[in-house]
C-alpha cells in the first residue's frame, strides 16, 4: 500500500505513478507480464484520486476532454491489446527516447502560439494522433507515459502547469481504464496485490494536485523534467545493453 500511496503522488504530480508500483510488484514475485496488468487495473484509482483532486482546474476543460477522451480511449485500448499479443519488449528501445524528448519540452518555456481557434484548426489532426500514441503506450506499459501526456498539454496551451496536469491526469486516467477492462477479462490479474495498490494510490493520487496546486510551477517543471530525464537514461541502458 505504501508503494500505491508513493505511485499515486508521483502520478498524479508528474506521471511517474509506475515507476513506484511496478517495481514493487516484481519484488512480490510476480512476472512481468503480471505485474504490468496487475499495475495497470490498480492505476484506474490513480486516475479517480487525480480527477477528483483536480476539479478546480478542470473546469473550463471539460469540451475539449469530451471531444480528445474517444481518442484516449482508443489509444488505450489499443495499447492493451498490443500487450497480449506482441513480444514484451517492443517498446523498450523507443520510450527512452520519447521520454527524453518529453523532459525536455517540459523544462523549455512554451511560445504563445496563434488564436484557439486557428491553433485549433491546424492542429487538431496531429493532436489527436499525439494523444492516440501516448494513450497507446500507456495501455501497453505506460511508465512515465503521464510526463508525455504533460509536456504535449503544456506545449499545446494549457493556461498553467496544474491545468496541464489536471487534463493529463484525466487522458491518461481514461486510457488506463480501458486497457484495465482489458486485462480483467483476458490476462493475469492478482487481485491482492492489485487492491493493496489501488487503495494506497486512490489516497496519493488526491493529494498530488493539492501539491501542484500550490507549488511554484517553475521549479516543479525543472523537478519533473530533470526525474524524466533521468528516468530516460536508466530506460535507455537497459534496453540497449539487453539488445
Amino acid at each position: 500500500m505504501i508503494a500505491g500511496v508513493l505511485g499515486g503522488l508521483a502520478g498524479s504530480i508528474a506521471g511517474f505513478a509506475s515507476v513506484a508500483t511496478y517495481p514493487a510488484l516484481l519484488a512480490v514475485g510476480l512476472p512481468p507480464v503480471a505485474a504490468n496488468v496487475t499495475n495497470t487495473v490498480a492505476l484506474v484509482f490513480n486516475g479517480i484520486g487525480s480527477a477528483w483532486g483536480s476539479r478546480p482546474e478542470l473546469a473550463g476543460q471539460w469540451g475539449w476532454l469530451a471531444r480528445s477522451a474517444p481518442v484516449a480511449a482508443l489509444g488505450g485500448g489499443a495499447g492493451a491489446t498490443l500487450l497480449l499479443t506482441t513480444p514484451a519488449d517492443a517498446f523498450e528501445k523507443l520510450v527512452p527516447i520519447l521520454l527524453g524528448v518529453a523532459s525536455v519540452a517540459i523544462v523549455i518555456p512554451r511560445r504563445p502560439g496563434p488564436a484557439g481557434g486557428a491553433r485549433r484548426r491546424g492542429a487538431v489532426a496531429a493532436e489527436f494522433l499525439a494523444i492516440f500514441g501516448i494513450a497507446l503506450y500507456g495501455g501497453y506499459f505506460g511508465a512515465a507515459a503521464g510526463v508525455l501526456f504533460l509536456a504535449m498539454l503544456l506545449h499545446l496551451g494549457s493556461a498553467s502547469l496544474a491545468h496541464a496536469n489536471a487534463a493529463k491526469n484525466v487522458l491518461l486516467g481514461l486510457a488506463n481504464t480501458v486497457a484495465a477492462l482489458i486485462f480483467v477479462v483476458l490476462a493475469p490479474m492478482h487481485w491482492p496485490q492489485m487492491i493493496a495498490l489501488g487503495a494506497g494510490g486512490l489516497l496519493g493520487a488526491r493529494l498530488g494536485p493539492i501539491v501542484v496546486r500550490h507549488t511554484p510551477a517553475t521549479p516543479l517543471r525543472i523537478l519533473i523534467g530533470v526525474a524524466g530525464l533521468v528516468l530516460a537514461v536508466r530506460l535507455g541502458l537497459q534496453a540497449y545493453r539487453a539488445g
